[in-house]
């Protein structure tokens, strides 16, 4: 009896695999590449035209998933409101008084505005995904992608960006 269930068994997984592999679609892809962003001071700034400029290659998928991710531990990427600039100077604001420069921490290797930045870093992240549909990115009416700066100084700042999905035929 055991046998015969086995048999079964194997022939129900052998079905079921046949079935899925004819189902994924054969234009599944992947595209990774680095960029850095524009150098910037402290402050919360709207990078959606600089990031969309630097990966053209969004155009060839019909759907898919963008994931940013900084290489970095003094800044963050975010997604927030693209019309209203007043948002990102609040941001920035705000997240003065959560982890102020002039406390008294321990770690300050580069500076008084060392650890409040990555503390801030912390708050906000390191990566976004974004949704990708007709060849463009899927935000919402009102979101942007935001480049977060949490140090006194310009920096250039290095992005990861992977995108997966389904490419036009």
């Amino acid at each position: 009896m055991q046998s015969k269930l086995s048999l079964a068994a194997l022939i129900l997984l052998f079905i079921t695999v046949a079935h899925y592999t004819r189902v994924v679609p054969s234009s599944m892809s992947w595209s990774q590449k680095t960029f850095s962003l524009q150098s910037r001071s402290r402050g919360c700034y709207l990078v959606t035209d600089e990031v969309v400029q630097s990966l053209p290659e969004i155009k060839d998928f019909k759907i898919g998933l963008l994931n940013l991710f900084i290489q970095h531990t003094s800044a963050a990427l975010t997604l927030n409101e693209n019309w209203d600039s007043d948002v990102r100077l609040d941001m920035t604001d705000a997240l003065d008084k959560i982890a102020p420069e002039n406390w008294n921490y321990r770690h300050d290797a580069e500076g008084s505005d060392d650890m409040p930045a990555h503390i801030r870093s912390s708050l906000i992240g390191a990566s976004v995904s974004i949704p990708i549909k007709d060849g463009r990115l899927a935000t919402g009416t009102w979101q942007g992608i935001w480049l977060c700066e949490f140090r006194r100084y310009r920096h250039s700042r290095h992005i990861v960006a992977t995108i997966q999905g389904e490419k036009f035929k």
